[in-house]
């Protein structure tokens, strides 16, 4: 089973007001998601993002923005840089390849000197 989990990839505050309680102390983070498996480690292009009022606590969603919110995260998001999307395959699964090539290795010795020539 693998499990997943968003590492913070950039994090930036921000100056506009906050719907709810009309603080300037907004916090934006990106978010990019990895998977870990027991045979590989997976960084996939998705990336998401989080704005938070740092008085109230509160997740500001869409529905919500104000332009000027609006305008922030789209400059934000043009500058963002995420990791490359990529796999890594853990030290088990070399392991296992290892072992199932000298199987495979073993059978065709076997074989190859079983057979008279």
């Amino acid at each position: 089973m693998t499990k997943e989990k968003l590492i913070v990839i950039q994090e930036a505050e921000l100056t506009n007001n906050c719907p709810e309680c009309f603080n300037q102390d907004l916090s934006l983070k990106f978010f990019q998601k990895h998977s870990y498996g027991k045979l590989y480690h997976r960084t996939t292009g998705e990336v998401t993002h989080e704005i938070r009022c740092n008085k109230c606590n509160s997740i500001i969603y869409p529905v919500k923005w104000t332009d000027d919110i609006e305008r922030s995260i789209d400059y934000y998001r043009k500058i963002v840089v995420p990791s490359r999307a990529s796999i890594r395959f853990t030290t088990l699964f070399f392991a296992i390849l290892i072992i199932l090539i000298c199987i495979a290795a073993a059978v065709v010795y076997i074989l190859l000197e079983g057979m008279p020539v």
